[in-house]
């Protein structure tokens, strides 16, 4: 039989219902049929025969309420209340309020028999809501937090009766896990010091105990870190080409972040040619042409993240230079043996490319390592090593060349090849000419003041018999003045006094000459008044030093 009105879904649900087993209801109930708000539900009323005169239907219990509905019509219609066969409810739109125990009794030869039914109505659960906080939403619905935050994760739903409610993570292309769950309406939980591990979906599910039915809400959650540094640049020359390359490194941040190069200097509305390239990476590149470029040409590289809302934008600048040399200009090489011409880059931005060429023979050929030559680098110095240098192959002018995309600079070496000294010839030559300047030395000492060496000589020979004549005792002082005084009217004093300083033939250290005593008596013939007649000097000194300062002359000239 088919019932109006009735779909197949619902005749299902009905029959289903039917199946409930007994005594599961209050005390005296004999079924209990659960239906769902705002559906339909069938209340049967079983073990009527077809034959029954009447079918009443109470909510509640007969004699306590008035009934429901009846089969003999002669209660006010509702609309929403029917009977089936003649003996079962039913019941459209289910409302809370129906709810309750309802009494089923017939009459049959006025034998009255009843049957008790309990009736549930579930519903929900409905506005189930995930809510993640501190959280933002991207387009696409998924939702990010820094991982340096505690996040909160809050579930409601609404049912009657109140829900049971459970949480699930589960990553990408892994089953879902469920990591808690409640009794009630709402559940909050947090979450600290979360990592990338955190990163899927996190679903709420709120489940009706009553009928089963359940509702879930999903939200993808995405965990953001910003870099903890600040930009890097540099800049660097490109491996195809002279193009200048300009870097910008931002690592250690998710997602990536935004890397803008723009230059530094420039009326970005008014110039023609301006450097404003955005990029999405750790690293960003830009390439230039070098014909745009200048030597101090600044360039800054501005970085964004989706986590950073500073009003300054961490940013960093490069600088380019062109190579400055510094070189030693003159260089020595002996035939046959080795040299270094050094070249040191003092600055360049981007690094030089350093080259050795010959300005003469080859100006275009650069020199390459290989038989004599050796060329090294490290860092920003280079050598160019010659071995077994030649004075017609390797003398000349070499040129260091240092190149970036800025600009190219050049210092010129100038080497020499002489042909090797001897070396023991000069050391001896030179001996030679300190000796002879001794010499010289020593002959104009004697030449101009030959005293000094008579003094030395005299007392270099203490043990000689003049010393004893010059240093002599008193008394024979004494007796020298007398026979002074008796001799100086003849003009013999002089004589004798010589006499007594020489001591017959000897000869004096250090003049190299012999006095006889002729010398003596000429000599003495030729003194002068004055000197004879000196009596004021000591013996000793009347004695010797007019003789000596007479005789000098001949003595050194000698």
């Amino acid at each position: 039989m088919r019932v109006p009105g009735w779909s197949p879904a619902a005749l299902l649900l009905a029959a289903c219902l039917w199946r409930l087993p007994p005594g599961r209801g209050a005390a005296g109930t004999e079924e209990v049929i659960i239906g769902e708000a705002g559906e339909s539900v069938v209340l049967l009323c079983r073990n009527v025969s077809e034959r029954a005169d009447e079918v009443d239907w109470f909510h509640g219990d007969p004699g306590t309420v008035p009934p429901l509905f009846s089969s003999n019509a002669k209660l006010p219609q509702d609309a929403r209340l029917s009977l089936v066969d003649n003996s079962s409810l039913h019941i459209l739109a289910l409302r809370p309020q129906d709810e309750g125990n309802y009494t089923c009794k017939d009459v049959l030869n006025e034998i009255v028999r009843e049957h008790r039914v309990q009736l549930l109505v579930a519903s929900g659960p409905s506005n189930v809501s995930v809510s993640i906080s501190p959280a933002a939403a991207l387009p696409n619905g998924t939702v990010y937090v820094d991982k340096r935050d505690t996040v909160m994760f809050s579930c409601t739903g609404s049912s009657h009766p109140e829900p049971t409610m459970a949480w699930t993570f589960q990553l990408p292309s892994a089953a879902p896990e469920t990591f808690t769950e409640v009794n009630g309406s709402s559940t909050v939980y947090t979450l600290q010091n979360l990592s990338s591990r955190f990163q899927g979906n996190y679903s709420c599910t709120a489940r009706n105990p009553l009928s089963g039915r359940s509702r879930t809400s999903t939200k993808e959650l995405l965990v953001y870190y910003p870099p903890l540094s600040v930009p890097r640049c540099w800049a660097q020359t490109a491996q195809v080409g002279l193009m200048l390359q300009l870097f910008c490194n931002w690592p250690g941040g998710y997602p990536h972040p935004v890397l803008q190069w723009t230059e530094e200097g420039r009326d970005l509305e008014n110039s023609s040619w301006v450097v404003n390239a955005t990029g999405t990476g750790d690293t960003h590149v830009e390439t230039l042409s070098s014909s745009r470029l200048f030597h101090g040409k600044v360039f800054k590289c501005v970085g964004s993240h989706i986590l950073k809302q500073e009003e300054e934008e961490p940013t960093c600048t490069v600088q380019i230079k062109a190579p400055l040399l510094a070189t030693e200009p003159l260089k020595t090489c002996f035939v046959g043996g080795t040299v270094s011409l050094t070249c040191q880059v003092m600055e360049s931005n981007p690094s030089a490319r350093i080259s050795w060429l010959r300005n003469v023979s080859q100006p275009e050929v650069e020199i390459q390592s290989g038989g004599r030559y050796l060329v090294t680098q490290e860092g920003s110095v280079s050598n160019l090593t010659i071995q077994n240098c030649s004075h017609n192959a390797d003398e000349g002018y070499y040129v260091c060349k240092a190149e970036n995309p800025v600009g190219l600079k050049e210092a010129y070496v100038s080497l020499t090849v002489k042909k090797p000294v001897n070396i023991v010839g000069v050391v001896g030559t030179v001996v030679v000419l300190l000796l002879l300047g001794l010499l010289v030395i020593a002959g104009i000492i004697l030449y101009y003041n030959p005293l000094l060496c008579l003094q030395g000589s005299i007392f270099r020979n203490q043990d000689s018999n003049d010393v004893f004549v010059l240093v002599d005792s008193d008394g024979e002082e004494e007796e020298e003045e007398e026979e002074g005084q008796k001799e100086e009217a003849t003009g013999k004093s002089n004589v004798h006094r010589v006499t007594a300083l020489v001591n017959g033939n000897s000869t004096q250290a250090g003049y190299g000459h012999h006095f006889t005593e002729s010398d003596i008596s000429e000599r003495h013939s030729e003194l002068s008044t004055e000197e004879v007649e000196s009596e004021e000097r000591p013996a000793t000194q009347r004695q010797i030093l007019p003789f000596l300062d007479e005789m000098g002359g001949t003595v050194g000239g000698s």
